[in-house]
């Protein structure tokens, strides 16, 4: 009997460790998204904007919800550098992005992508339950700086002024730009010469 308890703890043990996401900042591994136009998109083509990366489901009503608040901001933060990009992983997602975009009045990009891939992407095991919509910040560098944890966490994260703030204070970090390495490279000839 003992040994059945002990088993029992090491097996909720385990489940547990799975349930804690990657630890943030992290840089952005990539992820390719595919489109209904049939073109695919990396992740990392979006470098230089803040990033809000939304995995939905197009039947969930918090994903319909999200999507709606992100199409807003955009359109507030959207000349400023601001990206929402949503990547749908239901089943058969691919049929129904079209018409959840156009129900939803959603005015940027909504993609889709096969299921393992995104439990990758989000350090998620295939075993554990998740809960959508699953939301990653990426700031202009790529890195990851905030994400929501898979089953139920912080649900302060899944809020829009949690998202506005986060918007803000990424908007306001310094972009890297190519002129800089340049000066970095030019100054670091002249103290080898």
């Amino acid at each position: 009997m003992l040994s059945i308890r002990v088993a029992a703890a090491v097996m909720a043990c385990t489940f547990v460790l799975q349930a804690e996401i990657p630890p943030t900042p992290r840089p952005a591994p990539e992820f390719m998204i595919k489109f209904t136009d049939g073109n695919q998109v990396p992740l990392s083509s979006f470098k230089g904007k803040v990033v809000a990366l939304s995995f939905i489901f197009t039947t969930c009503i918090h994903c319909q919800h999200a999507s709606q608040a992100f199409a807003k901001l955009y359109n507030e933060y959207g000349p400023r550098g601001f990206q929402p990009v949503g990547v749908a992983i239901n089943d058969m997602a691919n049929l129904f992005v079209d018409d959840f975009v156009k129900q939803n009045n959603v005015t940027y990009r909504v993609g889709f992508s096969p299921l393992s891939p995104v439990l990758e992407f989000l350090g998620i095991s295939p075993m554990e339950r998740y809960v959508v919509p699953q939301i990653v910040w990426i700031d202009r560098k790529g890195m990851i700086r905030s994400q929501t944890s898979a089953l139920t966490g912080d649900e302060q994260l899944r809020t829009e002024p949690y998202w506005r703030s986060m918007i803000e204070t990424l908007l306001k970090e310094p972009i890297e730009t190519t002129k800089k390495h340049a000066a970095t490279h030019t100054s670091a000839k002249k103290t080898q010469q």
